[in-house]
């Protein structure tokens, strides 16, 4: 029998705009008290990153999805991997700093593997060319995970490997900033001959804001939008 939970969006919220403020050294501690509500609060936000860019990646993915390996980047709870084994993936490995989370995705046992890291800091837990999907949801943003993690998810990629990433657009200026460099990095690795653009998409449903609060007539804004980018490790 489930249980019924009491939480409501009011207390989504707060723990978002505390993960926001806190200082990123204590940020993974604060991922491990968050774990066991984490997915409850997501779904009480409506985050929709996930299935957007699982769907995207699946519309374009070329190979047996039961025989890819796929690193799932910033794994959290498993939100990706579950979603992905709907796809017929069946081959995952997790990293994520925070234990607690990866407590989470341990139990959903859809991993061969579960690697801690805290991305920027420690380096991305991964052989060169280890996998055939490399792919990182949510995390792509100012404070949380430094742009030059991108040359670390190629590196992890086989060549022709496709390396999945989503974006979200913060109502702030270092969103943009954070855009801007992240774009000029791609940019620059594709005239490396290191990446091809597959193809991008507009999230235009990413999750609520849960920064602001909306009135009635402002309901239609409430979502905060995103990208999702797909590439390929040139061979």
């Amino acid at each position: 029998m489930s249980i019924m939970s009491n939480r409501t969006e009011g207390d989504a919220r707060v723990n978002f705009q505390t993960c926001k403020s806190s200082d990123p050294k204590d940020r993974v501690q604060f991922y491990d008290t968050w774990a066991e509500t984490y997915e409850e609060d997501h779904n009480l936000m409506d985050y929709q990153a996930p299935e957007l860019a699982v769907s995207f990646l699946a519309e374009n993915f070329c190979g047996n999805p039961e025989q890819a390996r796929v690193l799932d980047v910033a794994c959290g709870s498993g939100l990706v991997a579950k979603l992905m084994h709907e796809k017929d993936f069946r081959c995952f490995v997790g990293v994520d700093g925070s234990t607690g989370m990866l407590e989470q995705a341990r139990k959903t046992k859809l991993y061969k593997d579960l690697r801690p890291a805290i991305l920027g800091p420690e380096p991305l837990p991964a052989e060169p060319g280890e996998f055939d999907v490399v792919i990182i949801v949510g995390a792509l943003r100012h404070g949380f995970v430094p742009v030059s993690i991108i040359r670390e998810l190629w590196a992890a990629a086989k060549p022709g490997g496709f390396i999945c990433m989503s974006r979200i657009d913060p109502r702030c200026e270092s969103g943009d900033e954070y855009k801007v460099n992240m774009e000029r990095e791609l940019q620059q690795m594709e005239e490396e001959d290191l990446l091809k653009l597959v193809a991008t998409r507009e999230m235009n449903n990413y999750i609520k804001d849960p920064y602001r609060n909306y009135s009635a007539e402002e309901q239609d804004e409430r979502f905060l939008h995103g990208t999702v980018y797909l590439y390929r490790k040139v061979q």
